[in-house]
């Protein structure tokens, strides 16, 4: 009676504030999932979000909600993780939703298209325009609930065994790019291949293929790519701001507790902030360790940026014409990403410009 009378005085703020929180926790059945990620263990950054996720969940929840990270190749391949969530052999997968571009393009969507987003907005697209649930209409017929889980920021246009000038040298290159960006680099006469981030080195240096893309400076350094191809190239045009993202299996997640499923998506986004932040660090010395061992560093030509960019919208038309599904979230998308950039041209870019300059200008004076 007197608990009864102290809740309606106070109301829930005063139960909280009283400590009666926990209670709603405690009051749970243990939980333990499984997240089957893309990624080699060895990559701290981006096989890392997985593992900020887990550790989040897992403190939200007094140790409840347990969920243990394991790598490509630990459970199922790489590119197996989303039969694997849709078959609920596992219960979530950590990984880059374009990798399965050749199920349904519009997995590419949910990641980075060519000349797309950069990684503010795609998050602005996915928290703040319609892109969560455009996505989720389309993922929940492979019976998964998505949500972000990490974003690397634009990325590095990849290792190259030789010098590329010209659209020509495109021709009949053994390129190893993922996702939607493959078909792009078809048009223009390379050759994509699909490799998992862990396979790659060796194939570059048994000349399997004659150049690979990865992320950045620092997951590259770590994959020793430098090791066995010198030209480095930026940028990415392919990856302006890929979303990693975390597939939860739709019926385990429906059947979660209200309070489990907020921690979940809490813990998502706390994963989704610290893996940009953790690029944006550890880049910077990684590439200046890979210019010290030899590394050139060289900008894609404007003619092959103009390529890529007519061959890209071209692509864009053609799957739009063929696949709804895709047409449906790629059009609003498409809006979204014109008006993104006409804001970043003003405030954005002048400020990024100026201070480049200004750095450079100062650096130079010492």
């Amino acid at each position: 009676m007197q608990r009864r009378s102290f809740i309606r005085k106070t109301g829930l703020a005063g139960v909280l504030a009283a400590g009666a929180a926990p209670a709603i926790v405690h009051a749970q059945a243990n939980l333990r999932w499984r997240i089957a990620s893309s990624f080699p263990r060895s990559l701290d950054t981006i096989f890392g979000g997985a593992e900020v996720f887990a550790k989040k969940l897992g403190e939200m929840s007094s140790g409840k909600f347990q969920v243990t990270v394991h790598a490509a190749g630990e459970l199922m391949p790489a590119f197996g993780v989303v039969d694997g969530v849709q078959q609920a052999t596992v219960e979530v997968a950590h990984t880059a939703p374009y990798y399965f571009f050749g199920k349904d393009a519009c997995f590419a969507l949910g990641c980075a298209i060519p000349f797309g987003l950069n990684a503010r907005q795609m998050s602005s697209w996915m928290y703040e325009g319609n892109g969560l649930k455009l996505m989720r209409e389309f993922y929940a017929k492979y019976n998964i609930v998505n949500l972000p889980g990490g974003n690397t920021g634009a990325q590095m246009g990849g290792w190259f065994r030789k010098e590329i000038k010209s659209v020509a040298d495109m021709k009949g290159l053994k390129f190893r790019i993922g996702g939607f960006a493959g078909k792009v680099i078809e048009r223009i006469g390379g050759v994509p291949q699909n490799i998992p981030g862990g396979e790659i080195y060796q194939a570059l240096e048994k000349g399997t293929i004659d150049a690979a893309e990865w992320v950045g400076p620092y997951d590259d350094e770590k994959l020793g790519f430098y090791k066995v191809a010198k030209f480095y190239y930026y940028p990415g045009w392919w990856e302006g701001g890929p979303e990693l993202d975390l597939f939860v299996n739709i019926k385990a997640y429906n059947d979660l507790p209200k309070e489990y499923q907020s921690m979940l998506e809490s813990a998502c986004a706390e994963a989704n902030v610290d893996m940009m932040a953790k690029y944006d660090a550890v880049n910077p010395a990684a590439l200046k360790r890979l210019l010290a061992n030899g590394v050139k560093l060289l900008p894609f030509s404007n003619e092959i940026m103009a390529a890529c960019y007519k061959a890209t919208k071209e692509t864009y038309d053609e799957i739009a014409e063929k696949n709804e599904k895709f047409k449906k979230i790629y059009e609003p998308w498409k809006k979204f990403r014109g008006e993104e950039i006409e804001w970043f041209a003003v405030a954005e870019n002048r400020f990024d410009n100026f201070m480049i300059a200004a750095e450079r200008l100062s650096a130079a004076k010492k």
